[in-house]
């Protein structure tokens, strides 16, 4: 108990229950509640998962449009370095 709170558990404990109510009072004037926050939360959620599978998409394009010149030269520099590799040593 004592590692997840520290040396002293109870001061922690009420730190956390000041912090709490001081962070609440600041949602209270912004006119959040417990509920619409975590439906914000929620839906937060849900965007930036919808969001992220259109982003895969994206990155699939690009990665496709940047693999067709890119692994061209790549293949090419190696055959090139293997090629001068074999002719320095025959020398």
């Amino acid at each position: 108990m004592n590692r997840l709170l520290g040396e002293k558990p109870l001061s922690t404990i009420f730190r956390l229950i000041v912090l709490s109510i001081v962070v609440g009072v600041v949602l209270a004037l912004f006119g959040m509640s417990p509920f619409q926050l975590l439906d914000t939360v929620r839906v937060t959620f849900l965007r930036v998962y919808h969001m992220g599978f259109d982003a895969f998409g994206w990155l699939f394009q690009y990665f496709l449009l940047g693999a067709v010149v890119v692994i061209p030269v790549w293949f090419i520099s190696r055959l090139w370095s293997t090629m001068s590799a074999g002719s320095k040593d025959k020398r």
